[in-house]
Parts: C-alpha cells; structure tokens; sequence
C-alpha cells in the first residue's frame, strides 16, 4: 500500500525539515543549506542548494502559493526565497537575535509566523515583510507552530510542554501543559471536524512530544463564545520522543517520526496503525505529506530524506474496513491482543500476556490489582500506561457496540449508506443526497463549508464493501 519510491542524500549534515509545495519538494539540514526538487522527476533544481544561513537551518515552508519559500536558522534570522529562481527576497531579523527554531505561513497568506528559543513567536506581514505583532511563551524556547485551516488561529508549542493559542492579531487566548517532557511539534489537520451555530468552527490538533507520545485536541473557536481545548485521545505507536507529525492533505491520515527511528503512519478514521516504516538509520526528524497527492517525505538524522507514494486507493479506508471487520475488542484472540500491545508500544508485555492467556474479554477486564498480582508486572509506569490504554479500548468497545459506525453514515442523511461516495472534500457521502447537495447549486462541503474544488464524485467501494460486511454481521 506505500512504498518507497526515492531516496534523497545531498545533504551533508542532519536533515531537519522537508515542505512540499504543489510542484516542489525542499529539505533543510543543519548543514546550513536549503535544496529544491522537482515532483515530477526528484531531480534538483539548478539554482539549488540556497546557501544564506551562517548556522544550522532548522525549518522551511512553502508559501499557499507556492512562490516563495521560507527558512529560519540559529543565525536569528528568517530568510524568503523565491522558489523559482533561488534568489533571496528578504532577510526578517528575530528581535533580540535569538536561534529561530520554526517558521509557517498562514493560509491566506497574510502571514509568517517565526518562533525562537527566547520563547518569542514573531507575526511578520507576508507582503510588507514587516513586522506586525509579537508575543512570549512564559516558559522555555518555543520550538513548533501552526496555524488553523482558515487562518484565525495560531498555536504554538514550547520545550516546557505547553501549548499557547494565540489570535490572528497576537492577542493570548490559551493555554495547556499537553506533555510533561517538553513538546517537538504540532499540526492542525486541513479540513475543519465541522461547523456550527453562532460561527462555532471546530479543528482537530495533534501534538508530540518527549514523553513518546502522540496526543490529539479539537479546538472549538467563536470570536463572541471564545476558544475551547479539548483533549480528545493519545497515540502510542513510538517507543521514543517522537520528534514530528503531519496530516495528510485530506486530514484522513497522521503521520509521525521518532528517536526510534521509525516512522508511523495512522488512520484518523480508527486511530489504528495502517504504516510503520523502518528504512532510516537514525532519528526521524521531519515528515510531510504533499498537497493533494498522496506522497510522503521522511528526513532524518541519517542525512537522507525518502519519498513515499501510497497506491491510488486511499490506505485509511482499506484501514478502516480492516478495522471494522475486525470482531467486537472482546472477541479477540490473543494474537489480536499480541498485536494490540506492539501498536501501543508495549512490546516487552507481550510474552506475560501471552504465558496468562490474555485474550480480549480477559484484557477488558484487567485491573491494576491484576496487573501487579496476576501478571507480576512491576513498574507502577508501565501498569499506568496498559490501564490508560485499556480505559482507551474500553471507550471504543461501547462506540463498536452502541449501534450503526460513524464511518458509515452520511453526514448529510445521518442514514447508513448503499452508495457511498468521495467527494473533492475528502469525506464520503450517500451519492443520491451528495447529488442533491449540489443540484441546489451548493458548491460548498457539507462537513467544512468550503467551496469544493472539483464537484466529481468517486465511488467509494473500500466503505461500500465493509458496509456490506458489517450488515450481514450485526443485521442478520
């Protein structure tokens, strides 16, 4: 379902980010340099490597057009490049000339963001290259951002673990410790969860960290009823600070990099693992999927970035249809829990599991008295970390139980579908009431309220065929 198409070794030194725009790919590596390729071929373009930066670059991104690319760097600057020509456009100075350790765009693109290690996110005016407002973390350097999907927020992330929400004008508006070692990265998922009365918008964030974990929040926003964040569920999948994360361009997907140097690619559907790709040798530093295909860049401590193409269907349904014909939790066999205990990184569990027979009736019904006891596990962590998992299966064990999957009804009918089908949103829908959304000459999604790119709809026969199999499950 993915395979590794091409591998990029130019850079002489660790590789510390990788941006895609529609038709270009950079990578920036601590060997001062940012290098371009082509989508079409991965060939590099002649005008690169851009060397400005007199230290390590630590972060590039493309702007929403694609014209210019942005990079910051330890020299306390951030520097625009004209992507087609490598010629630089401007160089933005960090107040106080701290490092710069991140940099985005807004959507729009109004903006550029640039966060360095005295705690300062700087908003830069993308057009005037002045700057426009600035703010502090309280505690520690800042070292990730992203903005929402319409612009209007900003997060930001810090080596103390929290995470701060900020408004378009740099106003404070929130904040939370989301992991207590300290955080690497966050990323918003591109498509809203929905819309809602009052101009409620709902977005889903996912953070990492040096805790080993992956954890993800919807963020809820209204200018009149405030900001809301919500922590929704944990990944577990590394078994070492995960160091980065990126959604697909549909949001459908989520994928991670870690110190263990693997990289994971998750359904967003299932939180289930659809990936795991072990070709670099060291630390994975930097992941991200390109804008409307289904191509993936790794970077890595290795001096190497791969290039991943997924097949043309979609992984996360073929996930999500695996999942769902998977029995209810307490139907499963041992080996079902062996391979529950490997996705949560528990690995070294698996042998105790097995010598006591755990199936899954049995690891529903676990305890920390049973775990201690029975199983003779000893670290108080490590019994923490199955409870907190189990708790996880439980909750999805009531959702599988309760009725009709979410996953096949259509968001419009709020009815199981016969017909599903992919619209350009990414999400599915009942093809007859798809259809009649668009004779009323609605061009916009149903789920985010955005004018759909293309008003094509494709049959999605990965859902139609686990619908098919769930009814003759649970409806004979």
């Amino acid at each position: 379902m993915v395979k590794l198409i091409h591998t990029l070794a130019d850079h002489s030194d660790d590789v510390s980010c990788c941006a895609f725009s529609s038709s270009l790919l950079a990578t920036c590596s601590l060997d001062k340099t940012i290098r371009l390729y082509s989508l079409s071929d991965f060939i590099e373009l002649p005008h690169s490597p851009l060397k400005f930066h007199t230290y390590a670059v630590h972060c590039c991104c493309f702007s929403p057009s694609g014209h210019i690319l942005a990079s910051c760097s330890t020299d306390g600057t951030t520097v625009l490049w004209s992507a087609h020509s490598g010629q630089p456009l401007m160089v933005m100075e960090q107040p106080g000339g701290s490092p710069v350790r991140v940099c985005c765009y807004s959507p729009d693109p109004t903006y550029l963001a640039s966060g360095a290690a005295d705690g300062s996110v700087v908003l830069w005016n993308a057009q005037s290259y002045k700057l426009y407002r600035c703010g502090t973390v309280k505690d520690g350097s800042l070292v990730a951002c992203a903005f929402s999907p319409e612009g209007n927020l900003l997060v930001t992330g810090s080596s103390s673990g929290d995470l701060t929400v900020w408004d378009d004008r740099m106003r404070f508006l929130h904040t939370e410790k989301a992991h207590d070692l300290g955080i690497t990265c966050c990323a918003f998922s591109p498509q809203p969860l929905s819309g809602g009365e009052q101009g409620l918008q709902f977005y889903r964030l996912a953070s990492c960290g040096q805790d080993y974990e992956i954890k993800l929040w919807v963020v809820s926003f209204t200018r009149v009823l405030g900001l809301e964040l919500k922590y929704k569920s944990t990944l577990r999948g590394h078994c070492a600070p995960v160091l980065t994360c990126a959604f697909s361009h549909d949001g459908q997907m989520l994928v991670s990099g870690s110190v263990d140097k693997s990289v994971i690619v998750y359904d967003m559907g299932t939180h289930s693992v659809l990936h795991t790709l072990t070709q670099h040798t060291r630390y994975v530093t930097t992941c991200a999927f390109a804008p409307n295909t289904l191509l993936l860049a790794t970077g890595s401590m290795d001096k190497t970035v791969n290039i991943w193409q997924f097949d043309l269907e979609t992984p996360c349904q073929a996930g999500s249809m695996n999942d769902q014909l998977k029995q209810l939790i307490e139907d499963w066999s041992e080996e079902d829990v062996s391979t529950w205990l490997r996705d949560q990184g528990l690995e070294d569990l698996i042998g105790i599991f097995q010598m006591n027979n755990i199936d899954g009736k049995e690891l529903l019904h676990l305890t920390k008295e049973s775990l201690a006891g029975d199983l003779k596990i000893e670290s108080l962590g490590l019994r923490s970390k199955v409870l907190r998992s189990i708790e996880e299966l439980r909750t999805r064990e009531d959702s599988l139980s309760s009725g009709i999957p979410d996953e096949f009804i259509c968001p419009i009918t709020r009815e199981l579908m016969k017909d599903p089908v992919i619209a350009s949103d990414g999400y599915s829908y009942e093809r007859e009431a798809m259809e009649n959304w668009i004779h009323k000459k609605k061009r916009t999604s149903p789920m985010t309220n955005l004018v759909l790119p293309s008003l094509i709809l494709t049959p999605n026969r990965t859902l139609k065929m686990a619908i098919n199999r769930w009814q003759e499950i649970h409806q004979k």
